[in-house]
């Protein structure tokens, strides 16, 4: 019995590390499609507020997955399968340097310019992405494990969100920085850009909270962890 919850133990972290690395992955495909999310008719520094990339919608994911993957298996395996993806995006890189560089067909339904206009910043905005997401991913699993160990365990909830926040901003910040220093973005939407990112970041990291503890109960009651107990694959 004992070998077959480790087996379907494996299978899950498999699982869960598949979504993060797809997550990770799309959102720096996506990310030259802004659109306008508009809860609040606000306008910050001249620039509408929820003014968003696509990209941002898939990356919230990733944070939960490695909440959940730092609380039930532990800080060694969340810190592996963020290396994992960061290794995915770089290699995403290369196949979109050598896509480019191959001649389209005249036949061909999308052409060279048009690929080169939806993809020709990705690699750039990979980059940006991996410098920026390496710093906040580590951080909030570290101040994940901190605040795990200095709660024994409780207060899921204050781990989820504070790690999460503090390491968003630095996520957002940095990754905006990067992307108006590489002339990708332009510096005058600088401003909107960070404050929208991180308030949408803070507000599904507040809303994902009730499914964090819902998938943490189920880990729980499935390998029969106690508060502090983590899973070894």
């Amino acid at each position: 019995m004992q070998k077959e919850k480790t087996e379907l133990a494996r299978k899950i972290y498999l699982y869960l590390a598949g979504l993060f690395i797809t997550s990770l992955v799309v959102s720096n495909l996506i990310f030259q499609k802004f659109f306008y999310w508009k809860p609040f008719n606000i306008s910050v520094f001249g620039n509408q507020l929820f003014e968003l990339s696509v990209g941002i919608l898939p990356y919230p994911i990733t944070f939960l997955i490695t909440d959940l993957i730092s609380e039930i298996y532990g800080k060694k395996k969340a810190n592996q399968v963020v290396v994992t993806g960061i290794f995915a995006s770089f290699f995403s890189i290369g196949i979109l340097l050598i896509a480019n560089a191959v001649p389209a067909l005249n036949s061909s339904p999308v052409d060279d310019d048009t690929f080169q206009k939806v993809f020709a910043f990705s690699p750039l905005a990979v980059l940006a992405s991996m410098i920026s997401y390496l710093s906040a991913q580590f951080l909030d699993i570290r101040l994940f494990h901190f605040w795990k160990k200095l709660t024994k365990g409780r207060m899921l909830w204050f781990r989820n969100n504070f790690s999460t926040f503090s390491s968003q901003f630095i996520d957002t910040f940095s990754v905006i920085s990067l992307l108006c220093l590489f002339g990708i973005l332009e510096w005058d939407l600088f401003w909107g850009l960070l404050l929208s990112g991180f308030l949408f970041k803070i507000l599904v990291a507040a809303l994902d909270t009730p499914l964090l503890y819902f998938f943490v109960f189920l880990f729980r009651k499935k390998f029969d962890l106690k508060i502090e107990d983590e899973l070894k694959i």
